[in-house]
């Protein structure tokens, strides 16, 4: 008879477990209309020719990994491959940077020798003050690249920053439920991009092929 007030409360905790992360993605879906808009200009920029350049630090440097490969190898046959890169896969690059200039300039440094105006930067924050990734994307806005950001804990720095024109937020700061969100924050933006490509006329002219 001692187990069932034991599984009760097991139960009982599973479920607040449960019901705190489909907070955190209810906000996202909240704000349904920022995150269609930050595909289409995505998919824009895709269909002009330009590439995704991704970039996070410690658990948002693998996201960083994560969206980079659905978009070039999507996990759905038949679905459009599109280029993307992570700048967090080069860890001679990145550490060599790192000794130099600083942690501070690890994205910014590689988007200024590897992206190009027409491209978009991808940044990860769990808290939204990672000083790489708002150097990265302010870099990035400079040279005229599309920025977006995913950030936990309400933005932070980062998603106050005029430099970023799509910020994608949740408020809350725990970085494993942020790590959780964003996950399917990113795979949404993945799908919403392939349905713009899937809409005739959508996108305008200059079909990339």
């Amino acid at each position: 008879m001692s187990a069932a007030p034991s599984a009760a409360v097991g139960d009982n905790e599973v479920a607040r477990l449960f019901e705190r992360r489909a907070a955190s993605l209810d906000e996202f879906a909240g704000h349904a209309g920022t995150v269609a808009a930050a595909c289409h200009a995505m998919a824009v920029r895709f269909h002009q020719g330009g590439k995704l350049v991704v970039f996070g630090t410690g658990a948002s440097s693998t996201d960083a990994l994560h969206v980079a490969v659905e978009f070039v190898h999507p996990v759905i046959v038949g679905k459009r491959a599109l280029p993307a890169i992570s700048l967090t896969a080069d860890a001679a690059t990145v550490t060599g940077i790192a000794e130099r200039e600083g942690m501070g300039a690890i994205f910014a440094h590689q988007i200024r020798h590897l992206a190009a105006p027409a491209d978009i930067a991808l940044g990860l924050s769990a808290d939204g003050n990672s000083e790489s990734v708002l150097n990265g994307l302010l870099t990035a806005h400079g040279m005229g690249m599309l920025t977006i950001a995913l950030a936990g804990a309400g933005g932070g720095v980062i998603g106050a920053s005029p430099a970023v024109d799509h910020v994608l937020v949740t408020t809350e700061s725990d970085p494993r439920v942020v790590k959780e969100a964003h996950v399917t924050a990113y795979h949404v933006l993945w799908e919403l991009v392939h349905v713009f490509f899937e809409q005739p006329g959508v996108l305008g002219p200059a079909v990339v092929s």
